[in-house]
């Protein structure tokens, strides 16, 4: 009989990007540019130093996930480690993100996810809005959640 896999243990907290630039640099260089290709000055924008992010870090204080919320409530550049997925760290960020959304007085929240997130997404009130599109060629879907 096999036994189940202990669920490892992480915290997120919010962090300002020029504190914390390197963890944040770290997670979404080996998800976006090594493992998804995309191109890296396609990846950084002059949004970093403005918006709000949250990292996701491992017992060891090894950052493990990462995202950000403009001012407008647009959530991006989610990323989590191949070894941390599926096991909270996404939820775990974008509740957070909602959180502060809500604590800004925002009514609503939007993203572009990729195509393949669209259900985790959706699992956390997000509903599709238009056509799908390419971005970084990857097909995307723009998707909207009102905050209560």
């Amino acid at each position: 009989m096999m036994k189940a896999e202990t669920p490892r243990a992480y915290r997120i907290q919010p962090v300002r990007f020029a504190e914390h630039e390197v963890d944040i640099r770290a997670v979404r260089e080996a998800v976006f540019i090594v493992e998804q290709g995309i191109p890296a000055e396609l990846e950084w924008d002059t949004q970093d130093a403005i918006a709000q992010h949250v990292l996701a870090y491992d017992n060891q204080h090894n950052p493990v996930g990462t995202a950000r919320m403009l001012v407008n409530g647009r959530i991006g550049r989610m990323a989590v480690l191949a070894p941390w997925r599926r096991q909270g760290v996404g939820g775990a960020m974008l509740v957070q993100l909602l959180d502060l959304a809500r604590a800004q007085g925002l009514k609503q929240v939007y993203l572009s996810a990729q195509s393949q997130a669209m259900p985790f997404y959706q699992r956390h009130g997000f509903k599709p809005k238009g056509p799908t599109y390419q971005e970084v060629g990857i097909l995307h879907q723009k998707m909207t959640c009102r905050l209560r």
